[in-house]
């Protein structure tokens, strides 16, 4: 990733401009007020996904992640290499109180802190999918369940408490939920 820094603009970048579409599109209505928050959440949690699974796949496949593991290099270096979670995160809360001017009642600290847990949480998820996925293929055949289920139960569309009980229940053992419930 040091080596390429064109991915690491993008990743700092690219979820504080989706907020801000979001908040753009949604400039003259008072939905961005209730979405925004968890449009913190969420895309910084799917842009860490996407790249920590492809990336770790791609380095396990060939061979580097081996190499870098036989190197005076800890594990906790890897992830830590892996995890642009503060930076990204910090970006995307300052654009989006500052830029897109949504407003807060608790603390940006804290807003931040859980920020950065959705950005760790999308790395664990990518880290998991690509343990199990042979291909770039199959971890985008992960999206569906292990982002989409987030996207669709985490109460950013409805509620959660108006979930049906099954749903509801699914929802409550995603981590985003909770997530996006704090934010």
């Amino acid at each position: 990733m040091r080596h390429d820094p064109r991915a690491i603009v993008l990743l700092l970048v690219v979820p504080s401009l989706l907020i801000g579409l979001v908040a753009w599109i949604f400039s003259d209505t008072v939905v961005f007020a209730a979405i925004g928050p968890g449009m913190i959440a969420l895309f910084p949690f799917i842009v860490m996904f996407l790249v920590t699974s492809i990336t770790t796949l791609r380095e396990r496949r060939t061979g580097t992640l081996e190499r870098l593991l036989s190197m005076p290099l800890g594990t906790d270096d890897l992830i830590l290499g892996h995890t642009l979670a503060v930076a990204q995160s910090a970006v995307a809360v300052a654009s989006t109180v500052w830029v897109c001017r949504l407003e807060i009642s608790g603390s940006t600290w804290l807003l931040l802190a859980v920020a950065v847990a959705d950005a760790v949480l999308g790395t664990t998820l990518g880290l998991l999918a690509s343990a199990f996925a042979r291909t770039e293929f199959q971890v985008v055949q992960f999206i569906p369940a292990l982002v989409f289920s987030h996207i669709l139960l985490g109460g950013i569309f409805l509620p959660r408490a108006q979930l049906p009980d099954v749903l509801r229940a699914i929802s409550d053992g995603l981590p985003l939920s909770h997530a996006i419930d704090t934010l």
